[in-house]
């Protein structure tokens, strides 16, 4: 994966000052609970999804937590290298 920036300069793969709410609520904008849920496979974004729900679980589990991040990342570089989308 290429080194993309953001627009203040910083690696995107570094998640700088990105915090796991503001990385969920990127991705639920972009993909819905349903898109997320048919990416990543988790059930908090299956079974009455929430964002406060979901922050607690990802927050507990760090597994499911490296997999939306990574989510995250590949989206971001992807818009910054004005590639297709994850």
């Amino acid at each position: 994966m290429p080194d993309a920036r953001d627009e203040s300069g910083h690696l995107i793969r570094e998640l700088h000052g990105v915090t796991l709410a503001n990385i969920l609520d990127y991705l639920v904008a972009h993909y819905g609970f349903t898109g997320l849920d048919e990416r990543l496979r988790l059930n908090c974004f299956s079974v009455n999804p929430s964002v406060k729900s979901s922050l607690t679980f990802l927050r507990r589990t760090a597994w499911a937590r490296a997999k939306v991040e990574d989510l995250y990342v590949r989206l971001r570089t992807a818009e910054v290298l004005g590639r297709p989308r994850p």
